[in-house]
């Protein structure tokens, strides 16, 4: 594994802190980012335990985002429509934004966070508040094996791909197939996208990383679809190698081709990225002196795990930004890890409130828009860092 990043000591980044426990010092690691040239895979080279990050406090709720359910929404009638499962699972089943869109009996919750799966317990939803694995695939598929298995910016989030893909193998009908969904490594490097690497983004993949780990396992990628969510998603849609019913869309080998076209395959490439990185931070340090010279209020909006390592990495904190609005029920009156930023519920932006706010949630920035028109119209101003540092 080649060494190609470094952002700095970083905190957990969903370990928002209580007022009580402001003066603690905080758990910090070295968030150190790698490039392996055998098998093109990107990831964090310091990994934290899994019950240190997925507990019962666990604050992103995905239902929380129209963007998110919108997408989940659209991409369950597809299912519905194009493979007509009779049993489905979700991997990170978080709080049903996804399984909810599906009848009880045919659906089946996979999350380790209790809180979350507490949620859709609550609510009839058959879910599993347990670590995906081979013990638990066995559990689950013993009366039934599973049609759709679907994942969510989750298995970046597991470290071990042999245990991930033999649970897999063994729940999956002989038509199963499996549907990841992760943000796009290309999309990352093309928008100096760096706050995608976190303490839970053990992995940022691409296909030609994936693909690559799929064949150790007689699994291929069969069809590629390139979203929006999360600033650029790809969802990968695999199957064994042996199941002949569906057959190779053109998708992949365009989506293959044009990441060796962008030198994903490359060291060379992520050498460049990190220049750019380092470049963005400068960046952004002089944009936020500017405005705090000339006494200008800043304001946070999406008091994201992605904002934490931007904070972090930057070395801005409550000296800079007043406060972080967020929707998170969780995150509220709390404060950001690292930077001690006090996250407040969200209110509809108003002028009189500040001058600037800093876009957290960059990914969602065009429903944020939609949202702040009024903000925008009287000439508030947003300081992005995506693809480069700037006032908008």
């Amino acid at each position: 594994m080649k060494k190609f990043l470094n952002l700095g000591l970083q905190p957990l980044a969903n370990s928002y802190i209580t007022r009580n426990k402001l003066n603690h010092k905080e758990k910090k690691f070295k968030l150190i980012v790698g490039f392996n040239p055998k098998n093109y895979l990107v990831s964090i080279l310091n990994t934290i335990p899994k019950e240190k990050m997925f507990n019962d406090k666990y604050p992103y709720k995905s239902s929380e985002s129209l963007t998110m359910k919108k997408s989940f929404k659209d991409l369950s009638v597809e299912i519905k429509k194009k493979f007509k499962p009779n049993l489905i699972l979700e991997i990170g089943s978080n709080d049903g934004a996804f399984i909810k869109n599906f009848k009880k009996n045919c659906v089946i919750g996979v999350e380790p966070c209790k809180n979350l799966a507490k949620i859709t317990r609550d609510k009839g939803y058959k879910t599993f508040s347990e670590y995906w694995d081979v013990s638990l695939a066995k559990k689950i598929s013993k009366k039934k094996k599973i049609d759709v298995i679907y994942s969510a910016n989750t298995l970046s989030h597991i470290e071990n791909f042999s245990e991930i893909f033999k649970a897999v193998n063994l729940s999956l009908s002989d038509k199963g197939i499996l549907i990841l969904e992760d943000p796009s490594l290309l999309e990352c490097i093309k928008n100096v996208a760096y706050d995608q690497f976190y303490c839970e983004h053990i992995y940022v993949f691409s296909a030609i990383a994936l693909k690559k780990i799929l064949d150790k396992f007689n699994f291929e990628i069969f069809d590629i679809q390139n979203t929006k969510t999360h600033g650029g998603s790809n969802r990968y849609f695999i199957k064994r190698k042996k199941n002949s019913f569906y057959k190779l869309n053109p998708n992949v080998l365009k989506n293959i081709v044009v990441e060796k076209k962008n030198g994903l395959h490359k060291f060379s490439t992520y050498k460049r990225f990190a220049n750019k990185v380092l470049l963005s931070k400068k960046r952004l340090i002089q944009v936020v002196k500017k405005i705090k010279k000339n006494k200008k209020r800043i304001i946070g909006y999406g008091a994201t795990a992605k904002s934490c390592t931007v904070l972090n990495y930057c070395k801005i904190n409550d000296k800079q930004i007043d406060f972080f609005y967020d929707t998170t029920s969780y995150k509220i009156s709390k404060f950001l890890p690292g930077s001690k930023i006090e996250v407040k519920k969200y209110k509809k932006l108003k002028k009189n409130v500040t001058d600037y706010v800093f876009l957290g949630a960059w990914n969602f920035k065009k429903e944020i828009f939609k949202k702040e028109r009024d903000f925008i119209k009287s000439g508030g101003k947003f300081i992005t860092h995506i693809p480069y540092p700037k006032i908008i």
